[in-house]
């Protein structure tokens, strides 16, 4: 496959070049082979991106919902006619297995524009009488929307953001992570096949500062982020300087509570999802699992069993069930919390080194007698390790799982139905999943609490974050004036 684009940027419906800006590479975690080289966008690009979106979004908002939302469905269709492409485009340059990105990425993003495509046409204002005169709201786009993505879902993200902002009459300009650049242009060119118009959805390319530029520019109505906490604290305060909407998906360290009366296996099953896979590189993963202590010995058995069959190798061979990570660095970023971990004290079930001696490689790792203090259960990790802690009693475990600045997820295993009511409705999280972990359907809202988040991405809630409320009074009457 030739990875290396026709340019870095598109704008304006066409690929756009500026040698000026800093070149870069997009690196195969999985050899270290660079797959292409691009380059950042200069002030000048970033204006133009800026421009040709200010410039499309007026007339294609005006186009009636139903044809933006034709054009929407177009683009799912092609999505998923080239799922197998785009999934090993997406492989290359992240180092997921192709066994994920089949079925996690592209497709997912065809799922939201399928999604909101048949949402668009939906959205109504209100008529509110009031005697002799009434009034009604009008439901309207913000204007130009700046998306920045985060490397472990490139794809999926890119459409989770441009899908609602589109289909409610947005532009968009959108900046991957500097780590996977590539998907996202090609996904403006499936959009720009399918028929929308020049300038409506823009890729540029960079780092924290283009990024930045996007925040803290005029012309933009909307900020969408999906990143870290500490990315996501800059992002908002940039935003807020010109009172900016914004949507922050950031990190997690979600728990996961497993009960005594839990299906073992089910639960086994969800704590190796919810930590293993993307190689542990998703925001919203339970890494704290908290396993009663009845069952506590039952559960580290399977698991250890289960977590030493993983397939680790090349992610492009369909057999494989788990990739590196995603650069060098975040590699050494997890070995160290490993180290760590064991320096702390806690007990290394499995894993717990790289795996060979090339690529970002990293043995799934599963700690037990796990404490709350420690670092591996206060600090997001980012990669596949797994930590497992002791409970005993349900109001005790609740107040355990809540104590942390994030508030993303949060997953409960058991058989008893008001248990796991109540014990949802505890959680100070965005999403709790009840016997499963990690299903994000298009239907359902995401986003998290605290330093998790602001807003939601999909679902009927993603219509609050890409429009505003316009209220119009209508008087049918003379005016009475005190004068």
């Amino acid at each position: 496959m030739n990875t290396q684009p026709k340019a870095s940027h598109f704008i304006g419906g066409a690929f756009v070049e500026d040698t000026r800006g800093a070149a870069f590479d997009s690196i195969h975690p999985a050899t270290g082979a660079v797959i292409a080289r691009l380059h950042e966008a200069t002030p000048d690009i970033l204006s133009r991106s800026l421009e040709a979106a200010c410039d499309a979004q007026a007339a294609w908002a005006a186009l009636a919902p139903v044809e933006r939302g034709r054009i929407l469905h177009r683009a799912a269709m092609i999505l998923r006619a080239r799922n197998h492409d785009l999934s090993v485009l997406e492989t290359l340059d992240t180092g997921k297995p192709l066994q994920e990105t089949l079925v996690a990425d592209a497709a997912s993003g065809a799922d939201a524009f399928e999604y909101f495509a048949g949402f668009a046409p939906t959205v109504t204002g209100q008529t509110i009488p009031l005697g002799r005169d009434m009034a009604y709201t009008l439901r309207e786009p913000l204007g130009v929307c700046a998306g920045i993505g985060a490397w472990n879902y490139p794809i999926q993200i890119a459409c989770w953001k441009a899908a609602p902002a589109l289909a409610f009459g947005n532009a968009m300009v959108f900046k991957p992570s500097e780590l996977t650049p590539l998907s996202a242009l090609a996904l403006a060119e499936i959009l720009h096949e399918a028929g929308l118009p020049a300038g409506v959805f823009n890729v540029v390319q960079g780092r924290g500062a283009v990024g930045a530029g996007l925040a803290s520019d005029a012309r933009v109505a909307k900020v969408s982020l999906t990143g870290s906490v500490p990315t996501g604290r800059k992002v908002y305060t940039a935003a807020a300087q010109g009172m900016r909407a914004v949507t922050m998906e950031l990190g997690g360290k979600s728990p996961l509570i497993i009960f005594d009366d839990a299906d073992v296996e089910n639960a086994v099953s969800a704590a190796i999802l919810g930590n293993f896979y993307s190689a542990g590189q998703i925001c919203s993963n339970g890494t704290r699992v908290f396993v009663h202590q009845r069952i506590k010995a039952e559960f580290l058995d399977r698991l250890a069993a289960r977590t030493r069959q993983i397939r680790l190798g090349d992610p492009l061979d369909p057999q494989t069930q788990m990739g590196p990570l995603v650069s060098e660095e975040q590699m050494n970023k997890v070995l160290r919390h490993i180290a760590r971990g064991l320096d702390a004290g806690a007990r290394l079930v499995c894993g717990g080194a790289r795996h060979g001696t090339s690529g970002c490689f990293v043995q799934p790792t599963v700690f037990a007698d796990v404490r709350d203090d420690m670092a591996l259960a206060q600090q997001e990790i980012f990669g596949p390790v797994m930590s497992v802690l002791d409970f005993t009693d349900e109001t005790e475990v609740i107040a355990r799982a809540n104590a942390t600045e994030y508030g993303l997820a949060a997953g409960v295993f058991t058989r008893d139905l008001a248990r796991a009511h109540r014990v949802a409705g505890a959680m100070q999280a965005g999403t709790v999943w009840v016997n499963a972990y990690n299903l994000t359907p298009v239907e359902m809202p995401f986003g998290g609490v605290k330093a998790s988040g602001i807003g939601r991405e999909n679902g009927h809630a993603a219509l609050e974050h890409y429009t505003r409320i316009k209220s119009v009074y209508l008087g049918l009457g003379d005016v009475d004036a005190p004068y």
